[in-house]
């Protein structure tokens, strides 16, 4: 029996393996799109001689469609955002992530009204194959616009009481209650939180591990004290901790630009740091490593963050569905503990 042609036909997947570029990628050289590099160009119109492709008439009219390029929206203020070495880190995973699919980086911030209206309308006029978003608070009017979206959408981090479809994130329970863990073992009993924003899953998270790790140790935990994710937050609330229980003498902080603050503060108060109290940050920044002490804290693999999220991206924008991912953190020791 004849097999049927129809199933020899060679698929847009087959151009893109023999070339060796991603579906996306294959497409928009198909569809003489911009933003492909001549190697990839060429790579991809030898697989179709060599395959004889024909393109399939609605399918190469969804792909004229591509624009070559994917936004990752920061919902923040901005002069923070361009301070804060964590989102550098995830932008330069990502972009690194998109250029392997020969998808530029539009970066959005979405901090006020008129930048959320920016990206709204981003988003409903398909101004991007897909979007990124992180940094969502508590109610953030860009969930709902993430919803509503005709385009795929990964998140970075979980927004608060959701769990969307595609996401990103990192084990911030698990780290924050190692982290706890590790002041306990080090035979530290009045050990307290400084937390980071409580209208954040990653706050909220955060102080979650913290709370579990001292519950089980049968001690009482302190009521989460926020300091925003910054140091001077962070300094503000060890000074506060201070005065009001002297007798502290462990902390873990949510971030590590906080737990440089509650170094800062320790110092000027005479306390030795961790001799009379241990500290532990979150997310091992350059600053945990020149802090003085060094700051004992939890590794988060940031750049992997983005570049999984444009992974993620990538792969929806081809047509697969990909589950949920959560990274792993793990603790690294230095003289603060």
């Amino acid at each position: 029996m004849a097999e049927d042609p129809a199933r020899r036909r060679p698929t847009l997947d087959a151009v893109a393996e023999l070339a060796g570029v991603s579906r996306s990628v294959a497409s928009r050289v198909l569809n003489d799109a911009p933003h492909v590099s001549r190697s990839k160009r060429e790579a991809v119109e030898r697989a179709v001689r060599q395959l004889g492709y024909v393109p399939n008439p609605s399918a190469r009219a969804l792909a004229t469609r591509q624009t070559g390029a994917a936004a990752l929206v920061i919902s923040g203020e901005e002069p923070s955002i361009f301070a804060d070495p964590f989102f550098a880190q995830v932008i330069v995973g990502a972009s690194g992530a998109l250029e392997e699919a020969d998808l530029h980086l539009m970066l959005c911030l979405a901090a006020s009204d008129r930048g959320r209206k920016r990206v709204a309308e981003l988003l409903r006029s398909k101004g991007a194959d897909g979007v990124m978003m992180m940094a969502l608070r508590e109610d953030d009017p860009l969930a709902r616009i993430a919803e509503e979206a005709d385009l795929p959408v990964v998140f970075g981090g979980r927004p608060v009481g959701s769990t969307p479809r595609w996401y990103v994130d990192v084990d911030n329970t698990g780290g924050a209650r190692e982290a706890t863990e590790h002041l306990l073992s080090r035979g530290r009993s009045r050990v307290a939180a400084i937390c980071g924003r409580l209208d954040t899953e990653a706050g909220r998270a955060r102080y979650r591990g913290y709370r579990d790790a001292v519950l089980a140790a049968g001690l009482d935990p302190f009521p989460p004290r926020e300091g925003d994710f910054t140091e001077s937050g962070g300094a503000a609330v060890m000074a506060a901790l201070l005065a009001e229980h002297p007798d502290v003498d462990g902390v873990f902080a949510a971030s590590d630009n906080m737990g440089a603050g509650a170094l800062r503060v320790l110092r000027q108060a005479g306390r030795q740091v961790p001799e009379d109290v241990a500290v532990v940050g979150f997310d091992d920044l350059a600053v945990a490593r020149i802090a003085d002490p060094p700051l004992t804290t939890v590794h988060q693999p940031i750049a992997a963050l983005g570049r999984e999220m444009a992974r993620m991206l990538v792969a929806l924008v081809d047509g697969q569905d990909p589950t949920p991912l959560i990274l792993p953190t793990r603790l690294v020791v230095r003289s603060s503990t």
